[in-house]
């Protein structure tokens, strides 16, 4: 079986998503080292309990997710469910990669354009080719739905592609030619996306504030759940590591229904 130094794919990942570029609520790359050399990676939206014992179970020598740990502003002591984690992971040789705004944004492999390509949007492009973009860390993509589409049947579209019933704020009946999007919690970036002049905005939580901004603005609101919106970079991700190095990669979706 095919095998990879932990460093050499560290290196790689930091090449290919770039962390420096990013002011981010947690450290990406390499968060805890375990086994010099992978042969098997578990590839998941959250580096939990579930994961973490799966990935022992399975033999596997290292997790990439989206979602890792030593989240800023968490309290920093290792106990209780943090412990049993890391401990696990520690008492299994477990390397833990995560990349969070990273694999947000990139342009291929990122939560943004994955989603985006499952939903059928066709993302709108600069005069260099790369996907338009707004609001903070350029997170936010812009591009357009096919012709005829209402908020009511665009909500149908992401139930039937994600498997679950979002939540949509606005007029069912009103026409959403543009559509902005952000995975995950970005509900706080809506304004962003009204000030692009998107008629419909995607992401994959809600906050209150979400309902008067789309009633007072006429944007569309769609909270399409945080997990379901977040599994298909790390899927991507995983596959280009596998392509990469030839090694076993195995993506689990836990299921969230957040």
């Amino acid at each position: 079986m095919n095998a990879v130094s932990t460093n050499d794919l560290h290196q790689w990942l930091n090449t290919i998503l770039q962390p420096q570029r990013f002011r981010d609520y947690c450290p990406n790359g390499l968060q805890l080292e375990g086994k010099p050399e992978i042969r098997h990676i578990i590839t998941g939206v959250t580096a939990s309990q579930a994961l973490i014992d799966a990935a022992a179970q399975r033999g596997a020598d290292a997790v990439l997710v989206h979602h890792g740990w030593f989240w800023k502003n968490e309290d920093p002591c290792i106990r209780g469910p943090k412990h049993r984690r890391i401990a696990q992971a520690i008492a299994h040789g477990l390397n833990v990669f995560a990349y969070h705004l990273p694999l947000d944004a990139h342009p291929e492999l990122g939560n943004n354009a994955q989603l985006g390509r499952i939903l059928g949007f066709e993302p709108e492009r600069t005069p260099e080719g790369e996907p338009m973009r707004c609001g903070p860390e350029d997170l936010i993509w812009i591009g357009r739905v096919p012709e005829g589409a209402t908020l009511e049947s665009l909500a149908g579209q992401v139930h039937n592609s994600l498997g679950r019933a979002p939540l949509f704020v606005g007029n069912p009946q009103q026409s959403v030619r543009r559509i902005a999007w952000c995975t995950g919690g970005a509900q706080g970036m809506m304004e962003a996306a009204v000030q692009a002049g998107a008629d419909a905005y995607l992401t994959g939580e809600a906050s209150e504030q979400n309902f008067h901004l789309a009633h007072e603005t006429g944007t569309g609101f769609i909270a399409a759940g945080h997990h379901a919106t977040e599994r298909y970079g790390v899927k991507a991700l995983g596959e280009a590591v596998a392509r990469e190095f030839g090694i076993r990669v195995e993506f689990l979706d836990l299921d969230n229904p957040i």
